[in-house]
This record gives C-alpha cells, sequence and structure tokens, in this order.
C-alpha cells in the first residue's frame, strides 16, 4: 500500500503530538509487582495470550485451562504451564533466544484485560510439572515469569468489539473449516475432508 511519506508519523515527538499526554490513571495503574486486586484477575483468568520475540520473528500465542491456571507463586513470579499442542514451540523457542514475555489475561464477561510484562524460563522440574497435573497428564514445561510489570487495560476495545455479547458470536460453519483451509493451502494434496472427520475426537482425546 502507497503512503505519502509526509502523512506518516516517525518520530516520538509527532506522535505525542498527535495523541497528548496520557492521563494520571493510566500511569498510575502500572506497577512492578502482582498487586493482591491484580492476582484476582489473574486467577479469574481462564484464558491469556503469551506473545515472545526471536531470531523467527514475532508470536502471539493462545494459552488456556480453567480459571486460575496461571499460578501466581508470589508478586513478582507467575508459572504458566505449557500443554499439549502441535509441537511448534513457537513461543518457546523464541524465550530461549529472547527471555522477554508478554501476556494478556482475558476474564469472560469482564471488559478490563490485564497485562503483565516480564521475562521468562522454561523448567521441566518433576515437582513443578506436578503441581499442574491435569486428567493425570502433566504439562511438558513450566514457564517461570519474572514479573516486571503489571497493570489493567481499560474497556473499550472489548465494549467496542462486543466480545461477551451472545449476539455477535459467529457460528463455526460460517468459516472455512481447518480441514479446507489445509486442503486448499496444499493445492488439495492435503485430505482435509479426513481431517475435519477426525478432529473432534482427536481433539478430545489430545486436550492433557
Amino acid at each position: 500500500m502507497h503512503t505519502d511519506p509526509a502523512l506518516l508519523i516517525t518520530d516520538a515527538a509527532a506522535l505525542q503530538a498527535l495523541y497528548g499526554a496520557p492521563g494520571e490513571a493510566s500511569l498510575k495503574k502500572e506497577v512492578d509487582h502482582v498487586h493482591p486486586h491484580y492476582r484476582a484477575f489473574i486467577e479469574a483468568a481462564p484464558f491469556a495470550v503469551l506473545a515472545t520475540s526471536g531470531p523467527g520473528g514475532l508470536d502471539a500465542s493462545p494459552r488456556g485451562d480453567p480459571a486460575g491456571f496461571v499460578v501466581v507463586e508470589d508478586e513478582k513470579t507467575l508459572l504458566l504451564p505449557d500443554r499439549r499442542g502441535n509441537n511448534r514451540v513457537d513461543s518457546l523457542q523464541n524465550v530461549l533466544a529472547d527471555p522477554r514475555v508478554a501476556l494478556l489475561f482475558l476474564i469472560p464477561g469482564v471488559g478490563e484485560t490485564l497485562r503483565v510484562n516480564g521475562t521468562a524460563r522454561i523448567s521441566v522440574d518433576p515437582a513443578l510439572l506436578a503441581r499442574f497435573e491435569m486428567d493425570g497428564k502433566l504439562p511438558r514445561s513450566v514457564l517461570i515469569v519474572d514479573v516486571q510489570t503489571v497493570y489493567f487495560q481499560c474497556s473499550r476495545a472489548l465494549l467496542r468489539s462486543r466480545l461477551w455479547d451472545a449476539s455477535t458470536q459467529v457460528p463455526r460453519s460460517a468459516l472455512p473449516s481447518v480441514g479446507r483451509v489445509l486442503s486448499d493451502l496444499t493445492a488439495g494434496t492435503f485430505d482435509g475432508v479426513t481431517y475435519d472427520r477426525d478432529l473432534p475426537a482427536r481433539v478430545a482425546s489430545t486436550l492433557y
């Protein structure tokens, strides 16, 4: 897309002139630890997005389990189990190269989200893995997140998107199935019909 260079924001001064100074509340909400109020948000969240960066680029990965699946070990430490997935391990490879991570926590029905920035380490300590057993299965690893900043995000984005409004939910049939996507991306060499047929049972049997 061609854009007139004169209409691009290219420096911090121009950006600040466009948006103005942040409000007092926007600055005071940020702390360097998990405050008890922020702990309540984390423990109520069944879903989070994990953002990482590495030599191969950026990654944002969905993570979910029953509410409280991310454990607040103490005010400076979070524990995030890594469950069974597709074995691409994009996030974990990034952490090996660049330990910086960001987490965005979402709570169904709640407009505010919670953001945590920090650094992470990958642990396979048997005692730690055992704390996150689900359905008799252990996570492959646990991310130990050393917290640097924590703050809440206001509800505007979720209100604008009507994310928790049941009337806006899209039926799965309105979008291409994953088998159809894989088949079309591979010019028909991938058996998408069989993949779609077997997917519900495969997901159910490999959830943990």
